[in-house]
């Protein structure tokens, strides 16, 4: 690129100065959608997104100069807040040491015990640059080690933008699904069966019909990427017994969930323990992370020992590290997950009191720090009840708390998330917004 050309772009300054409507329409030009993740785009809500300078705390501060008190936490990382003190000095120290070695070095062989001592299925792990990495990587670990093809995955479940993973189901619930998104070859797709989740009769059916052929089963044991689904306390050890019978593999995607809700996870909360598991957000500590394990005997099966075959250069990055031990540190030597619950009650009860009061029909979902809205009057179980949803209810709801400085997933198919920094003031506030703005609905 000629050096001329660059000095047709603004000065520098410009991006640091430019509102919210500036930036976006400047994006538009360079950014497919303006955005580089689609749910940030506000296609879903409606209006354009805003843009952010700083973080701090519960709080986003924009380049419009609004304060708006966050439920994303980036989509989940954000357990302590925005910038923790400990995790900010531990990047700048990993820093100072190098930004990107290529080598091993010690923090990742802490970050490895600290998860192993964590998450009760696994007895090794592997370090990847991302949750998608992760989802991908269990899946080609399972077929190398099985010698099956097949998997099943349950619709509503998001894994990451996996070829095999981003499927919809077929005109039958056990049909074999279709592409979900262009690109994916209708071969691999034929792969992969998807069923409704808590649907134990189909599960059972589909066992029945193809047991033998499956190499693995993957889910999010509490599916956070349709709002907030809850599982039938007999649902996953159900299909814990079905995948023990087949010698099919259980794989939990936990990138939501590992040490939002636990230290280890779901698996430790609801008791059912898979073959692998899939991990991120929180144990980047705001970087981009991944990893996944199970048992020695699977695991094993990777290069260099086996002959299944993951790799990556920035794999074990020592920022994204010495950030995540930062954030497991916290929650270890402080864990927050009686408070993060309360708050979350707090949030649930407000929302569906107000509901109430106002003749709204409202599900509330909640899990510890994870909460959602869906505005039906029939509790939600599976991602056809999700859709089933009154979504326009979900879109005034976010315009006007976002008027009120309350910033909730630009998605009626999210999950909010809180953090420990929303205790007090920010919740106190929260709950009194979110009772005003469903009374003026």
């Amino acid at each position: 690129m000629p050096l001329s050309r660059f000095s047709r772009l603004p000065d520098s300054r410009f991006y640091h100065e430019a509102s919210s409507t500036e930036l976006f329409a400047r994006a538009g030009k360079a950014i497919p959608g303006g955005v580089n993740s689609p749910v940030r785009a506000f296609r879903s809500v409606g209006g354009s997104p805003f843009f952010v300078r700083r973080a701090e705390g519960a709080y986003l501060h924009t380049v419009d100069g609004r304060t708006l008190i966050d439920y994303v936490c980036t989509w989940g990382p954000a357990i302590h807040g925005h910038r923790p003190d400990s995790v900010v000095a531990a990047v700048k120290a990993a820093a100072e040491k190098g930004l990107s070695f290529g080598t091993p070095h010690p923090g990742e062989v802490e970050m490895a015990e600290r998860l192993l001592a964590a998450v009760p299925s696994m007895s090794k792990v592997r370090l990847c640059n991302s949750g998608t990495e992760a989802t991908m990587s269990t899946i080609r670990l399972a077929r190398g080690v099985s010698g099956r093809n097949r998997i099943i995955k349950f619709a509503g479940c998001y894994h990451g933008h996996v070829d095999s993973l981003l499927i919809k189901a077929g005109s039958g619930a056990l049909t074999l699904g279709s592409p979900d998104s262009a690109g994916i070859p209708p071969g691999l797709a034929r792969e992969t069966l998807v069923l409704p989740f808590n649907n134990l009769s189909l599960l059972e059916e589909a066992f029945g019909r193809f047991g033998d052929e499956l190499a693995a089963v993957i889910l999010e044991p509490i599916p956070a990427n349709a709002g907030l689904i809850l599982p039938d306390p007999d649902f996953l050890p159900a299909l814990r017994r079905l995948c023990s019978d087949h010698r099919v593999i259980l794989i939990f995607d936990e990138v939501m969930t590992g040490f939002r809700l636990a230290p280890g996870g779901a698996q430790e909360l609801l008791g059912v323990r898979p073959d692998m598991s899939a991990l991120g957000k929180i144990i980047g500590g705001g970087l981009p992370v991944g990893a996944f394990g199970g048992e020695a005997s699977t695991m094993d099966h990777l290069a260099p020992l086996g002959n299944v075959y993951q790799a990556g250069t920035l794999s074990g990055n020592p920022l994204a590290v010495a950030a995540g031990l930062a954030s497991i540190k916290l929650l270890a030597d402080d864990p927050p997950y009686d408070r993060l619950d309360a708050m979350g009650r707090l949030l649930a009860s407000t929302l569906l009191d107000a509901a109430r009061r106002k003749g709204l029909p409202l599900q509330v979902p909640q899990i510890g720090s994870m909460f959602c809205l869906f505005f039906t009057d029939r509790p939600v179980r599976n991602l056809e009840d999700a859709t089933a949803s009154t979504t326009e209810l979900y879109k005034k709801f976010f315009h006007a708390c976002l008027g009120h400085g309350i910033y909730l997933p630009p998605s009626p198919f999210e999950t909010c998330f809180i953090s420990s920094a929303h205790e007090g003031e920010p919740i106190e506030q929260t709950a009194e917004i979110f009772a005003s703005v469903i009374r003026a609905l």
